[in-house]
């Protein structure tokens, strides 16, 4: 019976007639019950979004795991980091790229690359910065193929506006003239935006002395080094291109010692980067494995327990770890790189230092190598997992959007036509409700008629 039908007979079973129905709360409850297929929609609506947010966290995993991978088999990557030891830091350091080659070298760092620098004689100096000076003295600055020559006028007769009016000239991107001031007063400084031979510069009294007495304490030289015995002249105390992917930091020179740089590959960033793959790879395995666990009060499991994506994820991954070849390192277990029960990977560090202090090349042609290794195989894997559109998880997540937007369009039309029916009931209702307000007068009538006859 009807919401509607069971309001009528209560109505008419209590002698209601003449009090009317109550139209809204029909009609709602009559709506209410026709809903029941809404929820449905509805629900399995809720089911696909957790579905949609189990395996976007999945993909972003697989991502960062193709990240790690990458950090292993780029030539640019942590394996391929190289390490410079000096003997002496006061003296020189380094740091090596990727493109370093494994040796040890001799050097010798005669003399450092200085830069040319003029001050004024401090027997002249005025008491600040802006004390006026003596006009109609002249000087030039010449710094390569540039010359500025300066006339001191009402302009720039303080030492503040020299410095500026060098700046400003010819010689500007050169050179920088500053105002020094201390105890004993103010002094005009210029300094060459270069060092070493390329940046050396002069200034010259040229007429009428300005009385500034200009003195030069540093002329600009290059730094003089041998390395294995080439001698080697650098503009500045940042030496590249004497040793291939090695950059020496000149800090002090002594022609009587022979400075020892040990150039090796850094087996702490390489330990490091497989660690990041483990932690990557183990974040994979997790995640999938959260999702068919059973959980032990409720017995349900996660969204995707019957997504065949996540078997297909489980298998691209276990074949690529699982790779072996007949090679010096023939495994990841060779690198202490060991499978657990769970699937997830453990590392065994001293099996892995070890393999980096005896054969480090070997355990780099394992994951470096364009045509065979793990790296290699892992990068396939992850290659056709991550691709946006054709991997097992882009098509899922296309399936399961296509999925939402059919629901959406049902729920759409299921709500459309819940609201027409709504207007018909209550249109049907409310007709019904003025007849059954009329009917005691009607009655009334009626008995009047009979009496009367």
């Amino acid at each position: 019976m009807s919401a509607a039908t069971t309001a009528v007979s209560t109505l008419l079973s209590n002698g209601g007639l003449g009090t009317g129905l109550n139209v809204a709360e029909i009609v709602s409850q009559t709506i209410e019950a026709d809903s029941a297929p809404l929820t449905l929609l509805e629900d399995q609506q809720k089911t696909l979004t957790a579905e949609t947010a189990a395996l976007n966290n999945i993909s972003d995993d697989l991502i960062s795991l193709q990240n790690a991978v990458d950090n292993l088999t780029y030539f640019t990557g942590d394996l391929s980091s190289q390490q410079a030891t000096s003997s002496d830091i006061s003296i020189l350091s380094a740091t090596a790229g990727p493109t370093a080659q494994q040796a040890v070298h001799s050097i010798v760092v005669n003399s450092l690359a200085t830069t040319s620098t003029y001050y004024t004689n401090p027997a002249t100096l005025p008491a600040t910065g802006n004390t006026p000076l003596a006009t109609g003295g002249t000087f030039k600055v010449t710094a390569g193929t540039n010359t500025a020559s300066l006339t001191i006028n009402s302009t720039n007769n303080t030492l503040n506006e020299l410095a500026a009016a060098i700046d400003n000239s010819s010689v500007g991107n050169a050179v920088t003239a500053t105002v020094v001031q201390d105890s004993t007063g103010a002094r005009l400084a210029v300094v060459s935006n270069t060092s070493g031979a390329p940046g050396d510069f002069t200034i010259t009294d040229t007429g009428n002395s300005t009385g500034l007495n200009f003195t030069k304490p540093v002329t600009g030289t290059n730094a003089s080094l041998t390395v294995d015995g080439i001698p080697i002249s650098s503009a500045t105390n940042v030496v590249t291109g004497a040793l291939q992917g090695v950059t020496l930091n000149l800090s002090g020179s002594n022609t009587n010692e022979t400075v020892t740089l040990d150039v090796q590959p850094d087996d702490s960033q390489a330990v490091s980067a497989v660690n990041q793959f483990i932690t990557a790879y183990n974040k994979v395995i997790s995640d999938v494995n959260a999702q068919t666990a059973v959980n032990a009060n409720t017995g349900s499991t996660g969204v995707l327990a019957s997504d065949s994506t996540l078997s297909l994820v489980q298998d691209e991954l276990f074949n690529a770890i699982n790779y072996s070849e007949n090679e010096t390192i023939s495994s990841l277990a060779a690198l202490g790189v060991n499978l657990q029960n769970d699937g997830t990977l453990q590392l065994d560090t001293a099996t892995l230092s070890n393999a980096l202090n005896t054969n480090f090349s070997s355990v780099q042609s394992f994951f470096q190598s364009t045509t065979t290794g793990a790296g290699q195989a892992l990068s396939t894997a992850l290659n056709n997992l991550t691709d946006p559109t054709l991997s097992p998880v882009a098509l899922d997540e296309q399936g399961i959007a296509n999925n939402q937007t059919d629901l959406a369009n049902q729920i759409a039309t299921f709500n459309a036509n819940l609201a027409q029916e709504q207007i018909a009931l209550t249109a049907k209702y409310s007709a019904v409700n003025v007849v059954l307000q009329q009917l005691p007068v009607l009655q009334q009538q009626i008995s009047s008629q009979l009496q009367s006859l």
